[in-house]
């Protein structure tokens, strides 16, 4: 087995047991009645942290799961395109961000859910990573997710009912951050091979 064909396997396996496990979630949750979509994202409580973990996993309807799948699924592999190792810290830091904005930001009693927060972690670190590395490479893809993608970034307008900008903004925001900590990272191995 190549390199190429072990590498699209791990992506298959990754991205599908993900996705995977957010309908299995959806499934569950609409046999409890909605009953888990108390573990999102409350702004400003201590429980409301918890969705920093639970948030991405849970969606409110069809429409909402559907719209997030294909998304996830087509930016997370171009993440992984770029560089597998990415793909978990950059998974990690929408997360992160969506979650800790929509906690600081969200309106009181809200609850932020859904995995769009990570999705826009993606097309952050995506969009951004060309500019941050300036490989021929990265600023292609970067290039390409921007014309593609970039009307995502409406998303983070606030205004539309039902639709959390904070936990969008926070997600691009997360992955910006992760696209220039890889920069770094890249910079100083360059500067340690030419030291030696």
């Amino acid at each position: 087995m190549n390199s190429v064909t072990r590498a699209l396997r791990t992506h298959v396996a990754v991205l599908g047991g993900t996705l995977a496990v957010f309908w299995a979630v959806f499934v569950v949750n609409l046999l409890l009645g909605g009953a888990l979509l108390s573990l999102g994202v409350i702004p400003r409580t201590a429980v409301g942290l918890r969705g920093i973990v639970f948030a991405p996993f849970l969606h409110a309807s069809l429409d909402h799961i559907v719209a997030n799948s294909i998304p996830f699924v087509v930016l997370g592999w171009m993440v992984m395109l770029r560089d597998e190792r990415h793909f978990i810290p950059v998974t990690v830091a929408g997360m992160f961000g969506s979650a800790l904005v929509a906690w600081l930001l969200g309106a009181p009693g809200s609850v932020h859910i859904g995995a769009s927060g990570v999705i826009f972690g993606y097309l952050g670190f995506l969009m951004l990573s060309g500019w941050y590395s300036r490989s021929f490479g990265s600023i292609v893809l970067s290039a390409v997710v921007t014309v593609v993608w970039g009307s995502l970034v409406l998303g983070m307008m606030p205004g539309v009912p039902g639709i959390s900008w904070q936990a969008h903004a926070g997600g691009f925001l997360g992955g910006v951050l992760a696209a220039r900590a890889f920069k770094r990272r890249h910079v100083a191995a360059v500067s340690m091979k030419s030291i030696r």
